[in-house]
């Protein structure tokens, strides 16, 4: 593409987005880009030329962004062209929308849930209505907007020196009174957001399994809730755990990849939920024959000692949410495709009928599925 200036180009703190603004003789447009560069949203922004009669041919992926039809723009004459040094992202706290800002406020906002594929734009403040290139902002901005500034706020808090450190030491002292005394600590950080730790609580007399847990995922809020809920608030923060008699060195191995997954992968995790385990050369002698992990609130089915019940971890609330911590039960590639072809409820049924355990004694075995 040739003629098109980038007002702005920027990839969001968990690095699985990016937001770039362009501008040639005739529009402003945005996209949202996913983190391989694919496009997932484009937004019109505004004309900078009188706006056609209807819609041109073609779309906001064939080289240009089209004009908006003099219906949908507040300005269908034309605006001049945006200022690049008034212009700026806010990134939302999950990191799967941003909102633009510039001299005279609220540009545009594309949410976490929007998406071209399903006909879902952004939102843009020169639009009006609805159509395929954007959606009007002005009936959603009183809800869109204390968002952006809740972003703000957030960003500006992690920011801050002792920002880790307050959430570090809240889940921290909620662990030492609800799980026990501390032991090994880990950074299984990649050097960028979300920030983890994994903390080891070794085995107790009444307790003869090691628990590893995350410390720092509900330090933020999981990405796309509100594409399935109104009420995010619920399941917006977690934490993971693993209850293991394996070396807690060798299992707290899961946790690099599994403990940033929401926000790379741009997902959420919930009980009941499945995650195909990645091909990871660090945990294989963890991992073994499972093909993924099933997260369970409350694992108690899988209870087949009396010793062996889940510790209680609720009670921690974090910035108003509720933190939840979701146990991490390995499974076969088979159990896996089962709970889909099911669903999870099922699929926990039939691994208690079958004995499993919820706490890991040693990496499943293709030829001992029970090897728990």
């Amino acid at each position: 593409m040739t003629g098109i200036d980038v007002l702005l180009d920027e990839i969001s703190p968990y690095q699985s987005r990016r937001v770039v603004v362009e501008c040639d003789s005739h529009t402003t447009a945005a996209y949202l880009l996913d983190a391989r560069g694919r496009i997932r949203v484009p937004v019109w922004l505004a004309n900078h030329e009188i706006a056609p009669r209807a819609s041109e041919s073609g779309g906001l992926y064939e080289g240009r962004a089209p004009l908006m039809p003099e219906a949908h723009t507040k300005h269908p004459q034309g605006l001049p062209r945006l200022d690049p040094d008034r212009l700026r992202a806010v990134w939302f706290e999950e990191g799967d929308g941003v909102a633009l800002v510039d001299g005279e406020g609220l540009l545009a906002v594309i949410p976490g849930w929007a998406e071209a594929d399903s006909g879902l734009p952004g939102y843009a403040r020169e639009a009006i209505g609805r159509s395929a290139y954007a959606w009007e902002l002005d009936p959603v901005r009183d809800q869109l907007w204390p968002r952006v500034v809740h972003a703000e706020a957030y960003w500006d808090w992690r920011r801050a020196s002792g920002a880790w450190r307050s959430v570090q030491r809240t889940v921290l002292s909620h662990l030492n009174r609800h799980v026990g005394e501390p032991g090994h600590y880990w950074d299984v950080s990649d050097g960028h957001p979300p920030l983890l730790r994994v903390s080891e609580r070794p085995p107790t007399a009444e307790r003869p399994f090691t628990v590893l847990s995350t410390v720092g995922m509900c330090g933020q809020r999981m990405p796309t809730l509100d594409r399935y809920m109104a009420d995010t608030s619920r399941y917006a923060r977690v934490e993971l755990a693993l209850a293991t008699t394996m070396p807690a060195h060798h299992a707290a191995r899961v946790f690099r990849w599994i403990g940033a997954f929401p926000w790379r992968a741009v997902t959420w995790f919930g009980t009941g939920h499945t995650v195909k385990w990645l091909d990871n050369p660090e945990d294989r002698a963890m991992r073994g024959g499972a093909g993924a992990v099933l997260l369970l609130e409350d694992p108690s089915p899988l209870v087949a000692h009396p010793d062996h019940r889940p510790p209680d971890t609720s009670g921690l609330s974090f910035q108003g949410d509720p933190v939840r911590w979701l146990w991490i039960v390995p499974v076969t590639r088979p159990e896996h495709l089962f709970a889909k072809e099911h669903d999870s409820t099922t699929l926990v049924e039939k691994l208690a009928a079958e004995g499993r355990s919820w706490v890991l004694g040693q990496a499943l075995s293709p030829a001992d599925p029970k090897a728990f």
